[in-house]
């Protein structure tokens, strides 16, 4: 069980996150939905400590920090359960696919080669790359490299995985590729924290929806209750302008389309 408790976060005078509580049972994939600049980055950075909360309490399993008491041993040891997937992949561009996933097994927890070895290629595969070993970052698509990072982060066997947005960089075409590599791993009961814009994705795929906006959670609750049955005017307000945004794209590209099979 994933827990942090009134985690809150300030950059300079403005306050990112405003005493955040949030539960993530074994085995559920939570959703984190939000405006641009609601917080809902800056909290899973936190969660492995990318970003040093200001406050708070932070529990992962049977291992907890106080965010004011922290030492490098305690954030050592969080971040040995956690694993993170980045928005822009964030892999080593002189390494191959097989030594980027290698390197958190060798360098950070110590695993010899040889298993490291074995290991990044049993998930190199899992993620449909066992063709891709010896390819640079360079050679790969944005679909393979984002697939590469997942491999990275399942490799590590963490408590929870988290992914910051894991599709936003990508070419439209890609991103289904990515999806159905992260649909395939919730299948597997793998405790997940996802920040997205994938708005069909994350009523697909989530137990547990959060609405963050101005650095505190909103709403949250089922997808259904989310989606379905909002409760808050400023949760039906940001689903309102999405749809909007999601039609407005259809009706252009069928534009396009209609436009290219007359011309």
């Amino acid at each position: 069980m994933i827990r942090l408790s009134q985690i809150s976060k300030s950059f300079g005078e403005v306050q990112v996150l405003k005493g955040i509580d949030l539960t993530v049972k074994t085995g559920e994939v939570v959703a984190i939905l939000g405006p641009s600049g609601s917080g809902k980055t800056t909290l899973l950075r936190c969660v492995n400590y990318l970003e040093r909360p200001d406050d708070g309490v932070i529990t992962i399993g049977d291992f907890s920090v106080r965010c004011r008491e922290v030492g490098k041993r305690d954030i050592h040891q969080l971040r040995q359960k956690s694993a993170m997937v980045f928005q822009h992949y964030n892999l080593f561009k002189h390494k191959t696919a097989l030594e980027n996933v290698m390197e958190g097994l060798v360098v950070v927890r110590k695993t010899p080669v040889d298993d490291a070895k074995k290991r990044s290629i049993e998930f190199l595969k899992k993620v449909g790359l066992g063709d891709k070993l010896d390819s640079y970052p360079s050679q790969l698509s944005g679909g393979q490299q984002q697939r590469v990072g997942i491999a990275r982060a399942l490799a590590l066997n963490p408590e929870i995985i988290l992914f910051d947005e894991p599709t936003s960089a990508l070419d439209p075409e890609l991103v289904g590729e990515v999806l159905e590599v992260i649909r395939e791993i919730a299948k597997e009961g793998i405790t997940m924290l996802i920040v997205t814009h994938e708005m069909g994705f994350a009523k697909e795929i989530a137990n547990h929806v959060l609405f963050m906006d101005g650095g505190n959670v909103v709403e949250e609750g089922s997808p259904d209750d989310i989606f379905n049955n909002p409760k808050e005017e400023r949760t039906r307000q940001f689903l309102q302008r999405l749809s909007r945004e999601v039609s407005t794209h259809s009706s252009i590209n069928l534009v396009a389309t209609g436009d290219e099979n007359h011309g």
